[in-house]
């Protein structure tokens, strides 16, 4: 019987019977749970208010933000197929919008000393015009969740319903962001396990 490798195992490289393979069978639900999440996001028997390429673009751009490169490039991929002018905007915004993080203010109290000043993406004339309104306010959220989280407040959401996105649209997009950033960490994790594991111990450490 053939074993279904889902997303995070074809980023990972990870093969059916590997050590990491084993490792994500040990906490099956877990798995089973981000694939389904990963189906119900991007893969919907209707995608309703949020359009497929808009899922992918927002996706892209959120990996791209990361840093984790798999991830980022695998979703770039999927958005340029569908749209290639729409996986160009990703790319462009995300030269524009890739930095360290993550930022945000403090109110003043114990823990104002911990405020971390950063650069705010804005999305300009020439990305509304390529990507459109409403996918422009949306990497604009999800750089701010990204990058800024603390600094989200109701005025955000409000520039969201500004640009054209409704209620429950705001949750699939919100769904998205998180998502995404939950897998290029799992996928970065794992990845660096599986060069851990691959690299050759001295003869001394073998002996250990």
């Amino acid at each position: 019987m053939s074993i279904k490798i889902d997303v995070i195992d074809q980023l990972v490289g990870i093969v059916p019977g590997s050590s990491l393979d084993l490792i994500r069978r040990r906490r099956g639900q877990a798995r089973d749970n981000a694939q389904a999440s990963f189906d119900a996001l991007f893969a919907p028997a209707t995608p309703g208010e949020v359009s497929r390429i808009e899922r992918l673009a927002v996706a892209a751009f959120v990996a791209g933000l990361t840093g984790e490169p798999a991830t980022a490039s695998f979703y770039l991929a999927e958005t340029a197929r569908l749209g290639a002018a729409t996986g160009e905007a990703v790319g462009r915004e995300l030269a524009q919008g890739r930095t360290k993080g993550p930022y945000g203010r403090y109110p003043d109290g114990p823990l104002s000393h911990e405020t971390v000043a950063g650069p705010v993406y804005e999305p300009d004339a020439a990305a509304r015009e390529a990507l459109g309104t409403r996918l422009a306010a949306a990497f604009r959220h999800a750089h701010l969740l990204v990058l800024h989280p603390r600094d989200a407040g109701p005025a955000d959401l409000q520039a969201l319903l500004d640009a054209g996105w409704t209620t429950p649209s705001i949750v699939t997009l919100s769904q998205i962001i998180a998502f995404v950033s939950f897998q290029s960490r799992v996928v970065a994790g794992l990845i660096a396990l599986n060069a851990t594991a691959a690299e050759p111990r001295s003869e001394e450490a073998a002996h250990v």
